[in-house]
């Protein structure tokens, strides 16, 4: 099972240097996968949780491939209705080659009704396009003679039509912070869709909060407890069968972006117990 970072590309502490730093701490405690997030405009509604600097995520991925080695990298989620498929299938198939294969283009249909309009693309479209995307990007990657297979297509979201979209479309499910019983509940789902569909069980890569605290409180969500929990979480979905874990140390204030060290030290306790 893999275990990747959500490194936050965004908020008042992040800058050129910090995301380097990120990446240099993030590879050197023994990660296996960075991934950032993705918004083109920083509406108002998108600035209330995630504020300026927003770094574009294949900008950021390049320029965090040219200052590590071995980590994989990847979009957790890059928002798909907002590029041309044909423009997303030559980035991500560059980025793919100028970082040694190190790819993995996690895709979502977005949520930010502002951001959609500010970028003139019909929110109720979302779905479809999401869909479009992705089958247009492979295309065009085999039109190119880029083998498709070679840069995994993780897709997110929670409901019966984002599950039925992994299971029809994706190489992994990506679902985001989920309770462990959510979890339970949703891949249970997930197998029924995919029989109902003829179609094997796409891989497993959930994306968990990572917070380390005495007191998680009732409605615990995976990754959130002691580092014994966190663990014991890991431990779980490594049985349950799951292809990658996705830590997230970002809890919800854009000013936890001006310490990073405090989700380093989160993460290097984890990393110390969970090999």
């Amino acid at each position: 099972m893999m275990i990747g970072v959500n490194v936050p590309n965004f908020g008042p502490g992040t800058s050129p240097a910090v995301l380097r730093d990120w990446a240099r701490t993030v590879e050197g405690l023994g990660f296996d996968l960075l991934m950032v997030s993705d918004h083109v405009v920083v509406t108002p509604d998108v600035a209330e949780q995630y504020p300026a600097p927003f770094y574009e995520p294949f900008t950021t991925l390049s320029w965090l491939a040219g200052v590590t080695e071995r980590i994989t990298l990847g979009t957790t989620v890059l928002i798909a209705p907002y590029r041309h498929p044909l423009l997303v299938a030559r980035m991500a198939a560059n980025l793919a080659d100028l970082s040694g294969g190190r790819l993995v283009l996690g895709v979502g249909v977005g949520w930010a009704r502002e951001e959609f309009a500010a970028l003139g693309v019909p929110f109720e479209r979302r779905g479809r396009l999401t869909e479009e995307l992705v089958t247009t990007v492979r295309e065009a990657w085999q039109d190119q003679g880029y083998r498709a297979g070679s840069i995994p297509i993780w897709l997110g979201g929670h409901s019966d039509a984002a599950m039925r979209r992994a299971v029809r479309l994706g190489d992994a499910w990506h679902p985001l912070r989920q309770t462990p019983a959510a979890w339970r509940e949703s891949v249970a789902r997930l197998t029924d869709l995919a029989a109902e569909e003829g179609r094997p069980v796409p891989a497993l890569a959930p994306r968990v909060l990572l917070r380390l605290t005495d007191e998680p409180g009732q409605d615990r969500r995976l990754g959130e407890g002691t580092v014994e929990q966190v663990v014991a979480d890991l431990d779980q979905l490594r049985s349950d069968g799951a292809h990658a874990v996705v830590l997230d140390p970002f809890v919800g204030d854009p000013e936890e972006t001006r310490r990073p060290d405090v989700a380093w030290h989160a993460l290097a306790a984890v990393r110390k117990e969970f090999r």
